[in-house]
């Protein structure tokens, strides 16, 4: 019996062994968070909510795991960017939740870079796989904004709230190895490694007692769904606010020019990393 797949920015994929895999799946863009690539998020991730199988894969394709907000659908959009930027949040944020919600375990595999926005959705998993030379970077002050999806919330229960405010105001970069020793991550891995390792934890996690693995993960979520809720609305408050002053749209424009475009031959993944950090 072969996999089940669905198309789009983000797809399903259905496993024989009980894993269903949230792929983010435009490894060109880096798998970045621009409104369309956002709700298609939130729609998927409401679809495998209704049917999560044994145990979820969260994982991208390309070179990294998702570079955050796609600055370039945010800049030019003056009086406008707020609302834009509040939808993008919100419908990432929809998906955090339902993600952070699920019944059963959700393991993620990140690879690459993991920036802005996707540094909220690779810590929502329950079992936090890293490749060695993955790259976590926050870059939200950088551009005058503030963390979206979750970041602000998983981040002082992971490291302390002295390490997250480190990691929220300095945008200091940590490698897989780094997140590892502080606790950012379950466990990094050989790059190489990366891919079977987590389908192969997904799968034995899959194939265990159901009824534990659910009863133990519901202690472990117990009163903790209503406040990331509330925190993620003020999140998403936050950045839009932000984003529509006049300091964080000209560093938004800035951040871009100092970065240029791609020359050629160069791994489009890496640039779309340089263009997209919220």
């Amino acid at each position: 019996m072969r996999p089940t797949a669905s198309t789009g920015p983000v797809r399903i994929v259905r496993h024989p062994d009980g894993v269903v895999e949230l792929r983010l799946d435009d490894p060109g863009r880096g798998n970045a968070l621009d409104l369309r690539t956002a709700e298609a998020l939130r729609d998927t991730t409401c679809e495998v909510a209704a049917e999560p199988g044994g145990a979820v894969l969260l994982r991208a394709a390309g070179g990294s795991f998702c570079v955050g907000g796609d600055l370039r659908a945010f800049v030019g959009r003056n009086a406008e960017t707020g609302t834009y930027v509040h939808a993008v949040a919100s419908a990432a944020h929809t998906a955090v939740l339902a993600l952070h919600e699920l019944p059963v375990p959700l393991v993620t595999a990140v690879r690459g870079a993991a920036a802005g926005g996707g540094i909220g959705l690779a810590l929502v998993g329950d079992i936090v796989l890293a490749a060695r030379s993955a790259r976590f970077r926050l870059a939200y002050t950088a551009i005058g904004l503030t963390p979206d999806c979750g970041a602000s919330w998983f981040l002082p229960r992971l490291v302390g709230p002295r390490r997250a405010a480190e990691l929220i105001l300095t945008n200091r970069v940590l490698t897989g190895d780094d997140a590892e020793r502080w606790g950012l991550v379950s466990r990094s891995v050989d790059d190489q490694e990366l891919d079977d390792t987590a389908h192969r934890t997904a799968a034995d996690l899959a194939a265990g007692a159901t009824g534990a693995l659910r009863a133990a993960k519901g202690l472990l979520r117990v009163d903790t769904g209503d406040e990331l809720r509330r925190h993620l609305a003020e999140e998403a408050r936050s950045i839009a606010a932000l984003a529509d002053g006049r300091e964080a749209q000209d560093r938004m424009v800035s951040f871009l020019a100092t970065r240029g475009r791609p020359k050629p031959g160069a791994d489009r993944a890496a640039a779309r990393e340089s263009e997209s950090v919220s």
